[in-house]
């Protein structure tokens, strides 16, 4: 199955229309509609520097021309005791309700762990929820025990992320200690 990769910072109107769609059927919010989506997909590239070496990528899987399977790395710099570290923010994995059962969340995550190990960043952090934390411990994800805060959000001091579950990929590796400050909003 083919993995596609496009480039956030130069999604088009109909990729972000053809994302937004798969995220309203998977999580149907009534505030999130498909156009809130899109436009939110359509400003989350423009948030990055178009010469950045480190791009926000989607990647895609398409069956019969419609999508079928979606992830996300936006790339972040977090403040940590130890210091700033650049790592994946995997985000907005999703699979068409239908296709469940195919093996196609692996397929789909796949490529953001990949960046990890081949040492384009040292980590991917994300949240989930408790009942797909397995997995994403099969995959070799473990769960963060660290408090999270966003510091550019002074009026908040819980946590940016609303999923209970926060996870790191790999398992191993020197990941730090203590608080660590996302810099900016949950994703």
């Amino acid at each position: 199955m083919e993995v596609e990769t496009l480039d956030l910072r130069t999604i088009s109107d109909a990729d972000a229309l053809e994302i937004a769609e798969l995220l309203v059927q998977v999580w149907p919010k009534s505030v999130k509609t498909v156009a809130i989506r899109q436009r939110q997909l359509m400003e989350l590239g423009q948030k990055y520097d178009r010469h950045a070496e480190s791009a926000p990528l989607s990647f895609m899987i398409h069956e019969s021309g419609l999508l079928i399977a979606h992830s996300a790395v936006l790339p972040r710099s977090i403040g940590t005791l130890a210091g700033d570290l650049e790592i994946a923010g995997l985000t907005r994995v999703c699979t068409a309700p239908e296709q469940r059962g195919r093996g196609l969340g692996e397929i789909i995550v796949r490529p953001v762990f990949d960046l990890v190990d081949s040492g384009a960043y040292q980590f991917s952090l994300f949240q989930t929820a408790q009942e797909v934390r397995p997995f994403y411990e099969k995959l070799g994800a473990r769960v963060v025990e660290n408090a999270i805060v966003n510091s550019l959000d002074t009026d908040h001091q819980e946590s940016p992320f609303w999923d209970k579950v926060i996870m790191r990929y790999p398992s191993g590796g020197s990941w730090p200690e203590g608080e660590i400050d996302l810099r900016g909003p949950g994703y």
